[in-house]
């Protein structure tokens, strides 16, 4: 590790992210997918500090939860620890989604001239609010530092979603070409689904409106592949189908339903999950994200929250998606991430989402090429430069 050598200047192209993992793989999932990004794309170096290396694991299986420090993919990884008093901060700090910064750290950082740009990158969010308190400074109450809120969104007075300069391309030549589709279903032990089969992925919490859905697929009017990777969902997939230990590499039928348990997944290839799908049912936010950029329609599982905020953010993201809808689309829409998120009635909500996915693939296509141009990572480094320029203009003025 570099140590803090001198009080005045800072390595170009460094970068600090600090995630501290709260909730499953939502957090480090961002962070990781952004320090991935950072690295490869802009020729950054970074340090990405996270407090649970196993959950970090699970994203990357590369990573050994047991070491301190490893670099992978380009990124050195290393244990959150205490002391920071004696370590070099980069020249671009990302706080992930306010994690409180170690005291040392932010004194070190202090210490440096030019001081380093300070960023808390947010959470997404597609309320309104979010527009006006993009950008807006906060200053530290005993430090002469500035903390910056970057706020991902969906318009272009937000800071904008992650997006890889090639996912796009590589999403649109996966689903064009039947080899590659073939190769993916062979690696997770299913052969080619038979045209007319509906293939769903379904990534979500727990849910008490899970075994309506299901029947809903079993009874339908088309046969259902529903795909489950490894997750906190998978119990109740069990219960319903009489299993009291499923696990990865189960196969389910009943009816016209057919399930598969697959295991937990890396980001790449969980990627391609999505792609290969025709319905993906997502939860938290960096799935949210990536069935987005899949073109495909989705249904989200949004994280609950104590004082119910979590509602007023999803009819905000609602109002967004469906507002270039049919009406009968659009009210399909609303009624099955009502019923999904309130845990009841989603298997009656299903059959009118279903009568409509013809409309919401065009719109799901239309709506990622819509995004595509507002880039989280290149804002962020555009904004972080701006700082910059700024900082040093008045050093020299003074």
């Amino acid at each position: 590790m570099e140590l803090m050598s001198s009080k005045r200047g800072l390595a170009a192209q460094r970068c600090d992210i600090f995630c501290n993992v709260v909730d499953n793989f939502g957090d480090i999932g961002v962070s990781w997918r952004l320090a991935r990004q950072l690295a490869a794309e802009y020729g950054y170096c970074v340090r990405l500090w996270v407090d649970d290396l196993p959950s970090l694991s699970r994203l990357c299986n590369a990573v050994d939860a047991s070491l301190a420090e490893q670099c992978q993919r380009g990124v050195e990884i290393c244990r959150w620890r205490g002391d920071f008093s004696k370590m070099r901060p980069a020249g671009l700090v990302i706080e992930a989604f306010g994690c409180a910064l170690p005291e040392s750290y932010i004194d070190a950082m202090a210490e440096l001239v030019p001081q380093p740009v300070w960023i808390n990158l947010e959470y997404l969010s597609a309320e309104a609010w979010i527009q006006g308190c993009h950008g807006l400074p906060s200053p530290h109450p005993r430090l002469p530092l500035t903390k910056y809120y970057f706020f991902p969104g969906f318009t272009e007075q937000t800071g904008g979603l992650l997006l890889e300069r090639d996912l796009l391309q590589r999403r649109d030549v996966f689903q064009r070409d039947a080899a590659l589709q073939q190769a993916f279903w062979q690696s997770v032990g299913i052969a080619m689904p038979a045209e007319g089969r509906l293939k769903i992925s379904l990534f979500g919490y727990e849910n008490a409106a899970l075994f309506g859905l299901l029947q809903a697929w079993a009874e339908g009017a088309h046969p259902v592949l529903c795909l489950v990777p490894e997750g906190r969902i998978l119990p109740q997939i069990g219960q319903y189908f009489g299993d009291d230990a499923p696990c990865v590499g189960k196969t389910y039928i009943r009816g016209d339903l057919q399930v598969r348990v697959l295991p937990f997944v890396e980001q790449e290839r969980y990627d391609e999950l999505l792609w290969a799908c025709d319905v993906n049912f997502v939860r938290g936010e960096d799935s949210f994200v990536r069935a987005q950029w899949a073109g495909k329609p989705l249904v989200w599982q949004i994280y609950p929250q104590h004082d119910a905020v979590h509602w007023e953010k999803l009819q905000a993201f609602g109002s967004l998606y469906n507002s270039q809808l049919s009406a009968h689309a659009a009210e399909s829409v609303q009624a099955l991430w009502r019923a999904w998120n309130m845990e009841h009635g989603a298997g009656q909500a299903w059959p009118a989402f279903a009568a409509a996915c013809a409309e919401l693939q065009s719109h799901a296509q239309r709506w990622s090429r819509q995004l595509a141009d507002n880039n989280l990572a290149l804002n962020l480094l555009d904004f972080s430069r701006k700082i910059g320029r700024m900082r040093a203009f008045e050093i020299e003025g003074q």
